[in-house]
């Protein structure tokens, strides 16, 4: 709890914010990482605008009775404390087992989440209050929505840990990006090596779309041969030029 989510600069922001999570994960194999994105992360509103920032982690642990009671939600250590700790421009990662009968967070704790300035909630759990919850405006991608609360099922233990969420280990200030595909951590080591890459990827794949439109085989273009290649390069000079 005592780990400060660090400011994602506005320009790694802008880059991530014009490539897709497929394009992401693809660079991330490429570095050896298989296991980025987070399984029932889905965005709960169709149209949801792409979402990038720094994770802040919450975890849950199978509900014990003695602690997962309403008289929970007025503990120092529960999940109002956390969002108090939210910094804007944080993306909230919950790690919640998978377990979608029992609420997460409903309206209310969604709308103070919003007026702190947090980009997004990701879990791979579900959410209460279904309609309130979107009322609110904060994008959240999760697996659906469920009716009781959290200490149905649940029970909170802490924040700013590591944390797996959908099967993938999350740590704070690892960089999330969230969109129509779902949610992808990108470890914080990795991040300059993405930002290096991904928006010359997103270009030439773009090109490839544009040479299949023209009704060029895949054979040789996608992936590109040495002959695709030196046209595409050349192509790209000449825009550029």
């Amino acid at each position: 709890m005592t780990l400060d989510t660090q400011t994602l600069d506005s320009r790694i922001i802008d880059i991530l914010s014009g490539v897709t999570t497929a394009t992401i994960t693809t660079i991330l194999l490429k570095k050896g990482l298989r296991n980025v994105w987070m399984r029932g992360t889905r965005p709960l509103r169709p149209g949801e605008q792409r979402k990038v920032g720094r994770a802040f982690t919450l975890r849950f642990v199978p509900a014990r009775e003695d602690l997962a009671t309403p008289e929970s939600w007025s503990s120092p250590k529960s999940t109002r404390a956390a969002i108090e700790d939210m910094p804007s421009g944080c993306i909230a990662v919950v790690d919640a087992m998978g377990i979608t009968d029992a609420g997460i967070f409903g309206d209310i704790l969604c709308a103070r989440m919003g007026r702190r300035g947090v980009a997004a909630l990701v879990t791979d759990g579900a959410l209460r209050d279904l309609a309130g919850v979107l009322g609110t405006g904060l994008p959240v991608w999760a697996q659906g929505a469920a009716a009781p609360p959290s200490v149905a099922g649940l029970t909170f233990v802490n924040w700013q840990e590591p944390i797996g969420c959908g099967g993938v280990a999350v740590f704070p200030n690892d960089v999330v990006v969230a969109d129509a595909d779902g949610a992808v951590v990108i470890p914080a080591a990795l991040l300059d090596h993405v930002l290096a890459t991904a928006p010359e990827q997103e270009r030439m794949e773009g090109w490839i779309m544009d040479e299949v439109n023209r009704g060029e085989k895949l054979p040789g273009l996608y992936p590109m041969n040495a002959e695709t290649k030196a046209r595409y390069e050349a192509q790209m000079t000449r825009t550029r030029g």
